[in-house]
């Protein structure tokens, strides 16, 4: 074989190696778009039907309890009793306060005798006073003798009045009709003065009332109309109108109190019936999506938006959760292009193809 020969062989040789090598590598694959489904945002009037449960309470309810401590001898009512002004509901064991009474009588006479003791010093000094036969300092003594016990028998006198009045308190009476709606002692049991014994429900004006979270506390404010509905039969029903809305939240419930005033009650509503709220909201435009499409940026809820090709997350304001939905409240305007699904591998500025369109 001549130079030439080997030379083209060479080269030959050479190519061939090449393909081989470029065989051996594969080319590189292009990754794939990921395809989503995406709604076109429609805001629509929401003005949902907030509903509450609660029960009919007395406008005015009292703790009842002994003006002073003692043992519980007779108990004389119970839950669900009604009761008159004056009436006794318990009484305590008399015997202590009794003791105080005598002691205080005695004290008084004890002090009334000093009185009468030194009343007649002093006279004595006032007659010798003018002859001569005593001193002035001497009269000056009796008289201030006299004065000290005049006031400590004033002082022995308020305490006995103030004994008899303890005395007086072992009844614990009704201060104003109404029913017992809970009773917290026993005949037995030994009571501290102001611990409360019976809650009274004072006859008059009644509440609806209902514990609501703070979210929906800015639908029930004071004036607004409330339907109130008793649960057991819907039909029986009557309109009111909230007038107090608790400032501070429950730290067990994590809830406000609001509670609606009535006018006269059908029969049927009765003190304790549980019954149920309505309350018209009043209409916002808000859209509508579903849960897929919510995810979160950080801490805060936000959507994917599709914006020429690519995507960007636009936080939101959820006003309500629903089943298998949310209401968005801001964040949102009409037209903008939402995923509502396939938007868990997204990314901002990603490029994704849209498999399909939802109607709203």
């Amino acid at each position: 074989m001549g130079h030439r020969g080997k030379k083209a062989a060479a080269s030959l040789l050479l190519m061939a190696t090449v393909a081989l090598a470029a065989c051996g590598r594969e080319a590189p694959v292009e990754p794939d778009t990921p395809r989503v489904q995406v709604l076109e945002v429609k805001p629509a009037t929401y003005n949902p039907r907030v509903q509450l449960t609660g029960d009919i309470r007395a406008r005015v309810q009292t703790q009842l309890a002994f003006r002073v401590s003692g043992k519980i001898t007779e108990r004389k009512a119970d839950v669900g009793d009604r009761v008159t002004p004056r009436q006794v509901l318990a009484r305590l064991d008399p015997k202590d306060l009794q003791n105080n009474v005598d002691s205080a009588n005695a004290a008084v006479a004890a002090q009334q005798a000093r009185v009468t003791e030194a009343r007649a010093a002093f006279q004595r000094q006032a007659i010798l006073l003018p002859k001569g036969y005593t001193s002035r300092s001497e009269y000056d003594n009796a008289q201030a003798q006299l004065r000290a016990n005049e006031s400590s028998l004033a002082a022995a006198q308020a305490q006995l009045a103030n004994a008899r009045e303890q005395r007086g308190y072992t009844d614990l009476v009704a201060d104003a009709p109404g029913v017992i709606t809970a009773r917290h002692a026993e005949a037995g049991q030994v009571v501290q003065a102001a611990a409360p014994i019976f809650d009274l429900a004072r006859d008059g004006e009644r509440d609806a009332v209902f514990n609501v979270y703070e979210a929906l506390v800015g639908q029930a404010a004071e004036g607004t109309p409330v339907t109130v509905s008793l649960l057991e039969n819907p039909a029986i029903s009557v309109v009111g109108q909230v007038r107090e809305v608790t400032p501070a939240v429950s730290s067990q419930s994590g809830t406000l109190q609001v509670k609606v005033a009535l006018p006269e009650l059908p029969t049927a509503m009765r003190l304790g019936a549980v019954v149920s709220g309505s309350v018209e909201t009043p209409g916002k435009a808000m859209v509508e999506l579903p849960w897929a499409a919510l995810t979160k940026d950080v801490h805060d809820p936000a959507v994917w938006l599709l914006q020429e090709g690519k995507v960007v997350l636009r936080k939101v304001v959820v006003a309500r959760y629903l089943t298998g939905k949310v209401i968005i409240a801001d964040g949102l305007q009409a037209g903008d292009t939402v995923v509502v699904a396939g938007g868990q591998v997204l990314h901002p500025d990603m490029k994704v193809e849209v498999a399909q369109r939802v109607n709203p």
